[in-house]
């Protein structure tokens, strides 16, 4: 089959709506004002879609939009962030998704935009295309009853406090703090107008999802600054004994600091007539495990790869970042795409990455060196599995040290 792949039309939004949800088995009518709404928000110039050449059905969409990304050290990098990759399965392995790739790396690099990343749905798909997987995410889910969790607990004792807000309130404290929050937090990536629109409940979001009927904790410090928050909902169910058998979920909790954090997390796990707490997607160094007087109290339920990282300028992304230890080292990056293939020479204490003659001290693709990036993944364990070549005595070691970061990178957010 031929298939026209173009950057759509807003007159086809409709079409291409269609398609997306087609791709992810999800319900496929729209309104006139869900597709009024998505083209508020939609870049078209950054849309593709690919039309059937016979029946002139979208059949596979790809959308990007503008991202900026915390690295090691607090700095923000231009990323452009991919969302929105489907194919319809009567068009699978007709190389539709790698030419909308190649085009949007290209144009991406052009813009001069850092690196590329994206959540990936399934694992094998895209790492031929340059991305590795860059941070990873966990859930736990906490049995109160035996986490020893004090239910006497009446409120932060270290002079702050925490009040339950509502949604206009947190549709403004929310990204105030977040904007404070990925100052300081490496893998965390900025929210746009739409993302706090949609998770408040301003606007509701073009597919099956519902962000309605939360609650909103907001933690205030002894100054009374605004100092976390946390959004969660709560299920109802009962047993017949008429005892609560409530499960609790965390849907976003942000903490600008340890006092914030751990005083959030005590309030969500003494509410009463909650069983269970699902903490939602969590860095996987999380401190909430450890926090309860029964850490095993906190089952672990996932534990995945997460955002994947695709470095488009390599120059750049590596001097935007900072390294616990000083080393110099020379990388020969391959890259099939040429968009990030040659030899850099990075020093660490100096914070300067570039091109290079000198001999290589470690050859890898781009993929594995977007694994390392954010300081998660192992030099040596990638050494151990082939995928980084040492060719100086001593490198992998050094470059184990020079990018791993005391924190695990986290991303909190799907997109």
């Amino acid at each position: 089959m031929s298939a026209d792949i173009r950057p759509i039309a807003e007159s086809e939004l409709p079409e291409w709506l269609r398609a997306v949800n087609t791709g992810f088995l999800q319900p496929t009518p729209f309104s006139d004002s869900d597709v009024a709404q998505r083209a508020k928000y939609t870049d078209f110039a950054r849309t593709q879609g690919a039309f059937d050449a016979v029946t002139g059905r979208c059949v596979a969409t790809f959308r990007s939009f503008a991202q900026e990304l915390t690295v090691p050290g607090g700095a923000a990098v231009p990323a452009s962030a991919v969302t929105n990759v489907s194919v319809s399965p009567t068009h699978r392995r007709q190389g539709l998704l790698t030419r909308m790739m190649a085009t949007e790396l290209r144009a991406a690099k052009e813009r001069g935009e850092v690196v590329s990343t994206l959540i990936a749905a399934e694992y094998p798909i895209y790492g031929r295309y340059g991305y590795g997987p860059a941070t990873v995410t966990a859930e736990w889910e906490i049995d109160i009853a035996r986490s020893g969790v004090d239910h006497r607990w009446s409120g932060p004792g270290d002079g702050g406090r925490i009040d339950l807000i509502d949604v206009s309130e947190a549709r403004e404290a929310g990204p105030l703090l977040h904007e404070r929050l990925r100052a300081v937090s490496h893998g965390t990536v900025s929210r746009n107008t739409r993302w706090w629109n949609v998770v408040t409940g301003v606007e509701q979001q073009v597919s099956a999802r519902s962000y309605k009927d939360k609650f909103y904790a907001l933690y205030r410090d002894a100054a009374g600054e605004p100092a976390g928050l946390a959004m969660y909902s709560a299920d109802e169910h009962w047993t017949d004994e008429k005892l609560p058998q409530n499960t609790l979920t965390v849907r976003d909790l942000i903490a600008l600091t340890p006092d914030a954090e751990r005083a959030l997390w005590r309030f969500l796990c003494s509410i009463d007539w909650v069983m269970k707490v699902r903490t939602g997607y969590r860095a996987p160094d999380d401190i909430v495990p450890l926090l309860l007087p029964d850490p095993r109290a906190a089952r672990p339920v996932t534990t995945a790869d997460f955002m994947w990282l695709r470095l488009l300028d390599v120059e750049r992304a590596l001097a935007a970042r900072t390294y616990a230890v000083p080393g110099v080292l020379v990388l020969e990056v391959a890259d099939a795409a040429g968009l990030a293939d040659g030899r850099y020479r990075l020093d660490a204490a100096a914070g300067t990455c570039v091109r290079t003659e000198d001999p290589a001290d470690l050859r890898l693709d781009v993929s594995a060196l977007g694994s390392l990036y954010l300081g998660d993944e192992s030099a040596v364990r990638l050494g151990a599995l082939g995928l980084v070549t040492e060719e100086r005595p001593g490198a992998l070691a050094l470059a184990d040290a020079v990018f791993r970061t005391a924190r695990r990178p986290w991303c909190p957010d799907v997109f």
